[in-house]
């Protein structure tokens, strides 16, 4: 669902996710809507401009009449269209193309914050715009059986967009249609209608564990799952078939069953990834080379049907190609059961890994080992950093943020992580390293995403005067952040009960509470608010800054929240306050709550102290740029101080946007890389100043974490 209004800003465009994008322009008036930009599109509207400037973001101009493309250049130098008829790919949050008959100039910025189109004269132009993200239109019934569960998960690739190595990109995806339980498997005769017929099998034991492993890649194959036939299920390994090109590759059995579909996914993802850049939305990725390594020709299998290109792909040794994978971006533990069935096209839409949870109990101090670990991993033994130019000295203060009540203890294990960057757990249990997520969340995501707002209402709640501190720092963040995107931030102090339980039951978007929080729930004015108490809770997202407040998270997850962060035992005050602030600028600058969290609780010592629940890939609102970037700087040894150098590391990544690819804007970059694969460059110490002032981004330096705005006035001096 698209919406846009024209506002002092320009025109402001926003999706049913929290997406946004806004048009700037000279000359821009609003014809009307009823056009046609030869792309798949949410919507149009027809504008009169002379120039239109859009966010930061990747260019590709096509000719309708001829096969010329042409690619803005990554560097600055400016675009020059000659007189013809064109679409521009603008690749936005919000995917934008413009269709125009004009010679045009597309250029960026000086700061490289824009991208300006314009044009010799008024010129009428179309603007489509597609949402990166989409609603599930129908639901299949299941009934409890795992072979019914198998035929349902081949209907749930109907929502690609096509077949083609560009189903790689997020936006030609689409969201799985929903699963339902059931007395009958029952699939909507339009969901039958789009459902290709891939040419490719593959065969299952049936039983839950089984098929919900291998779900994520019959959904990306869109592949037809097979349970095998009773009288050989003892006998019979799962197996991957391309009949058409006499394709029989066996696979193992469980547990084996989950690192042989962890292979096949991620091989053959990164593999069409390249060869997409042989069609007409291709770019300069870095391992395009690795094509011609493998022996594999990008023009012979872009036009090859789905069949083919797997034969081919099936043919390179995952030996060959391992070193150049991203990591993948996000597994889930799922308990394989029928009880949990309706989470999985939430997953799926992640393109997330599924494995069977696994854990073990935490040994002696083990918890606290790993989390000083954690902490002191990349710390100089010699601070170089220039960190008391960026922020004032903190007091130290080892008073804990529990009162003298009994804080809930949470009894947290350790699980048997598998590959990932991160990690969801979908099934019993409190692990480490995990956002602890449910089905209900995933459902509540769908309900924000059809609430309509002009705006995002953050409250901000003091229930500790002695806490003030965090107050002020977090909600001056917010207000900063409101003269960008549209916020309505607000601060509340010493509630009641019943005010705080209205708050939670109030459409809110985020709420970040400072206090304490007991056994008895979170600590008020006149006594304590249990989260389980309130009927409906309509707050999107929240932070419990408070002791022990796990529970009471939790509680809100199933009562309408979609995710939110909180503590599993005592918390120092001090820590407190850095976690809280570094996560309120993480968050409002477009990182996932699971991400904002990773980084944040770097900066204290006992970071394991803290957890995500709920869905950790949700994200508040979106950054400057679509990707959110976390920067990681290291000084490079033998250095003169005349001629400091360093290596920057660029970490582009979201688990929204799998497939997309990021430009890190260094002096001599040409290339493109996958988001999740980092890059690194040499800069010298002026090449890294202009680097943190025109990269909106989280920085790592010396194991402390930054932002590059204030870290880049410390380097330029």
């Amino acid at each position: 669902m698209i919406e846009w209004e024209m506002t002092s800003r320009g025109l402001r465009v926003t999706d049913a996710d929290n997406a946004e994008v806004v048009i700037c322009g000279e000359d821009v008036t609003v014809d009307d809507t009823e056009s046609d930009v030869s792309r798949p599109v949410d919507e149009t509207i027809c504008v009169t401009a002379r120039s239109l400037e859009f966010p930061h973001a990747v260019v590709y101009a096509f000719a309708l009449e001829s096969d010329e493309r042409y690619e803005l250049d990554p560097q600055g130098e400016p675009l020059s269209l000659p007189a013809r008829e064109y679409v521009v790919d603008v690749d936005t949050e919000i995917k934008s193309y413009l269709r125009f008959t004009s010679t045009a100039t597309i250029e960026r910025t000086a700061d490289f914050e824009s991208i300006v189109v314009s044009f010799p004269e008024l010129t009428r132009v179309v603007l489509g715009f597609r949402s990166r993200h989409e609603l599930p239109a129908e639901s299949i019934t299941v009934p409890d059986s795992p072979i019914a569960l198998a035929r349902a998960v081949t209907y749930l690739a109907a929502s690609h967009k096509t077949s083609s190595p560009d189903r790689t990109y997020p936006t030609l995806r689409g969201h799985p249609p929903l699963l339902e339980s059931g007395d009958r498997l029952d699939v909507p005769e339009c969901v039958q209608a789009r459902n290709p017929e891939s040419g490719i099998e593959l065969f299952v034991p049936p039983n839950y564990e089984s098929v919900y492993v291998v779900a994520p890649l019959a959904y990306y194959l869109q592949a037809t799952v097979r349970p095998i036939e009773a009288s050989t299920n003892r006998t019979f390994r799962p197996q991957l078939r391309v009949p058409a090109f006499g394709v029989d590759e066996p696979l193992p059995r469980m547990p084996d069953l989950e690192e042989a579909v962890t292979r096949l996914l991620r091989k053959t993802f990164f593999l069409e990834c390249l060869v997409r850049n042989a069609g007409p939305y291709g770019t300069s990725l870095s391992e395009s080379w690795l094509l011609e390594e493998v022996g594999l020709n990008a023009e012979t299998l872009y036009e090859a049907s789905p069949q083919r290109r797997l034969a081919g792909y099936l043919d390179v040794p995952f030996s060959a190609i391992h070193s150049h994978l991203p990591e993948w971006h996000l597994s889930t533990y799922v308990t394989p059961s029928y009880d949990r069935l309706e989470a999985l096209p939430f997953l799926l839409d992640r393109l997330s890994l599924i494995y069977t949870p696994r854990t073990s109990e935490l040994a002696g101090r083990e918890l606290v080992e790993r989390s000083l670990d954690e902490f002191y991993r990349g710390r100089a033994e010699t601070t170089t950093s220039p960190r008391d130019e960026v922020r004032p000295g903190e007091e130290p203060s080892a008073q804990c943020r529990a009162s003298d009540g009994q804080v809930a203890s949470v009894d947290v294990v350790k699980p048997h992580l598998r590959h990932g960057r991160v990690h969801g757990w979908l099934a019993d249990g409190v692990p480490i390293d995990v956002f602890k997520t449910t089905t209900a969340a995933y459902e509540n995501r769908l309900a924000y995403l059809e609430r309509n707002s002009d705006q995002t209402s953050i409250r901000v709640v003091l229930n500790d005067p002695d806490m003030a501190g965090e107050r002020a720092t977090v909600a001056e963040i917010y207000r900063q952040r409101s003269d960008e995107l549209p916020m309505d931030v607000t601060v509340e102090e010493s509630l009641r009960t019943a005010e705080l339980a209205r708050i939670f039951e109030s459409n809110h978007d985020f709420v970040h509470y400072i206090g304490h929080c007991e056994t008895d729930g979170l600590r008020c004015s006149d006594g304590y608010l249990s989260t389980s108490s309130i009927d409906r809770c309509r707050v999107q997202t929240f932070f419990l800054n408070a002791c022990g407040s796990f529970y009471e998270g939790a509680s809100l997850i199933e009562r309408g929240s979609v995710a939110g962060a909180v503590t599993i035992t005592q918390v120092l005050n001090d820590h407190a306050v850095r976690v809280g602030s570094t996560f309120a600028k993480l968050l409002v600058h477009g990182f996932s709550i699971e991400r904002a969290m990773q980084l944040a609780r770097r900066r204290i010592m006992m970071g394991k102290d803290y957890a995500v629940v709920g869905d950790g890939t949700h994200s508040l609102t979106q950054g400057e740029h679509r990707v959110p970037t976390t920067l990681t700087i290291e000084a490079l040894k033998n250095t003169t101080s005349r001629d400091e150098h360093y290596q920057v590391t660029f970490d582009c990544y979201s688990a929204r946007i799998t497939g997309s690819y990021y430009f890190p804007h260094t002096e001599n970059n040409d290339r493109a890389y996958l988001c999740g694969q980092q890059s690194q460059f040499e800069l010298s110490r002026s090449e890294l100043a202009t680097v943190l002032k025109e990269t909106e981004a989280s920085v790592i330096y010396n194991g402390d974490l930054y932002w590059s705005e204030d870290l880049g006035e410390a380097f330029s001096c």
